[in-house]
């Protein structure tokens, strides 16, 4: 056990505990959303000691000098002074555009925000609800001059957030957003590199926007993308992507069922398993991994072990969150 010591006042951090776990469990609210150190919402540092070097994953390399560190993911190795982050996240307001079921579970939401944005396709942004609750969510459309976002948004199990959004958001609202952030995103200097796209549900928002952008940029290699679910209607903009194949002779869809018979111009079987089976040896390709956490885990080893390079392998799990 570690104690950890907040505004002077000090906590006892149970075993398997996280600093974040000890600090709610003491009914210390501190900004949260994802609990796997994807969104940083929960970023504090260390006044004394450096944290945990596994606490650190993903943060730039000048915080992490600072001891900077995310709560969510730090399990302690010694006692440890805390503060909260001195780096306030910016916040950009947006006007919700337009609501769309795109399946009976995916929600196409399109949001107009209030100043200039700047992002890269396939990144996302955090969603900040007016109680202060969190969520990550990956942007799905090409940077546009009209300051426009796309998300599709999945309803999860008793979700607090998704269910938000699904019944209460009402076109016209106002939403908080930080400024989009992550490294899952279409490169330029790739132009000349195969890209294999391997999505789950609604993992294929990041990649659809990748695809956009890299179609729009004159992407000059193969772009081969497998959109998984386990039934089909779980599958959706299928005639969007079966345009794009016919418009573009270096764009391939792959649609994918690993629950459902096959149905016509579908694959049977799991998105990763027929993508990464498809092709002898990926060496020298980009590999873009979206959704389910576990296939994201299971097809960076396996796209390893086909050749590709570490460098070019770029993912965005996603995890479930109430």
């Amino acid at each position: 056990m570690s104690k950890l010591t907040l505004n002077g006042t000090s906590f006892v951090n149970l075993a398997n505990e996280t600093v974040l776990d000890t600090l709610l469990r003491e009914n210390i609210q501190i900004p949260n959303g994802c609990h796997q150190g994807i969104c940083q919402a929960c970023l504090m540092r260390s006044v004394d000691t450096p944290p945990p070097v596994s606490a650190q994953v993903g943060l730039n390399p000048t915080l992490q000098k600072q001891n900077y560190f995310l709560a969510c993911i730090c399990h302690p190795e010694h006692d440890m002074t805390l503060t909260l982050s001195e780096q306030q996240a910016v916040f950009i307001t947006a006007r919700v555009l337009q609501k769309q079921l795109l399946t009976t579970d995916i929600m196409r939401v399109v949001v107009e925000c209030d100043t200039k944005i700047t992002f890269l396709a396939g990144q996302f942004v955090n969603v900040l609800r007016h109680d202060g609750l969190i969520r990550s969510y990956s942007i799905a459309n090409r940077p546009q001059a009209d300051n426009r976002l796309e998300f599709h948004i999945r309803r999860l199990p008793n979700g607090q957030f998704s269910s938000w959004i699904h019944d209460e958001l009402a076109v016209g609202s106002i939403l908080t957003l930080t400024e989009p952030q992550g490294s899952c995103h279409y490169l330029i200097d790739s132009k000349t590199q195969p890209l294999m796209l391997i999505g789950t549900g609604s993992g294929l928002a990041p990649l659809h926007g990748i695809i956009r952008d890299a179609l729009e940029q004159q992407h000059s290699a193969d772009i081969h993308l497998f959109h998984g679910s386990r039934h089909h209607e779980g599958l959706y903009l299928v005639d969007e992507m079966r345009e794009l194949a016919t418009k573009y002779s270096n764009f391939y869809y792959t649609p994918c069922l690993s629950g459902d018979n096959v149905v016509p111009d579908t694959v049977r079987g799991r998105a990763h398993d027929v993508a990464l089976s498809s092709i002898q040896t990926l060496k020298g390709w980009k590999i873009y991994l979206c959704g389910h956490a576990d296939m994201v885990n299971d097809s960076k080893r396996m796209a390893y072990l086909k050749g590709v390079a570490l460098r070019d392998i770029h993912a965005e799990a996603f995890y479930l969150a109430e």
